[in-house]
């Protein structure tokens, strides 16, 4: 067994990208607490990962659009000292144009996307900063950069999670917390039948299978990322774009307005 790294909290973990990080973290030597609404398939994984990795797994069955449920495991954060890394990766997503797109459905996906996340985010938060030290990793969406892509709901869900990432990191990297937002393109998983489309009508060659994209991930944390984009073949292009954001912020408030909107 390796060395014990504390308690990884994974919230949508029943299948997909958020199993692949259960598994990938008992093998890096976190004891897990797994979070998703069927309690089935969470006895299952983590009956699989302890078998194969002697580490401790619990389950969490919960429905994180749920009030008291979100409160369940807000209270597991707080008081759970062994936690050392989160991972937000519980969301739903949409292809519907922002016209046709129900509007119950869109804030049922803003309270997963945003809300609930919001929420464990700051659940957490504090005890890591006590304790000096944590990982906080997010999982976006390259919509959060290129919210065109899809529905504009969900892009901008995302993109809010990429802002929360980034003002995190710039609060909380002095306290020995590190923050990672994950930016996935598609990736073979169930989210594309719940989002409303099949994935076998996507291009094959934009689609990573989901083993690859959390090891892309958890390597773009290791590198120290806090954007880590697992497709995008040049950092230097993330870079680019980030370097021309920093240019902009001094610019964004002055007390008279720019010239070109004289009257």
């Amino acid at each position: 067994m390796t060395s014990n790294k504390g308690t990884a909290v994974i919230t949508g973990a029943s299948t997909g990208i958020g199993a692949i990080y259960a598994d990938r973290l008992a093998r890096r030597g976190y004891d897990l607490i797994v979070v998703a609404r069927s309690r089935d398939k969470l006895d299952a994984l983590a009956a699989r990962i302890t078998s194969e990795t002697g580490r401790s797994v619990e389950v969490v069955a919960a429905d994180l659009g749920d009030r008291a449920d979100l409160a369940r495991v807000e209270t597991i954060l707080r008081n759970d000292a062994s936690i050392t890394l989160l991972v937000n990766n519980a969301g739903i997503g949409s292809t519907a144009p922002l016209l046709e797109a129900n509007a119950d459905k869109m804030e049922e996906m803003i309270t997963l996307n945003v809300t609930a996340l919001t929420r464990l985010t700051y659940a957490v938060t504090p005890g890591l900063v006590t304790r000096g030290g944590g990982t906080i990793v997010n999982i976006a969406s390259i919509v959060a950069i290129g919210p065109e892509v899809l529905n504009g709901v969900y892009g901008g869900s995302k993109a809010f999670v990429l802002a929360l990432s980034q003002s995190l990191h710039h609060e909380l990297a002095d306290k020995g917390i590190r923050v990672q937002a994950v930016l996935p393109g598609a990736t073979a998983t169930d989210f594309w039948d719940l989002a409303g489309i099949s994935i076998a009508h996507l291009p094959g060659e934009i689609v990573m299978r989901a083993t690859d994209m959390v090891d892309a991930a958890l390597a773009g944390l290791d590198q120290g990322e806090l954007v880590t984009i697992p497709a995008l073949p040049d950092a230097a292009d993330w870079n680019a774009y980030e370097a021309a954001r920093q240019v902009l912020l001094p610019n964004l408030s002055h007390a008279q307005p720019a010239p070109r909107y004289a009257a």
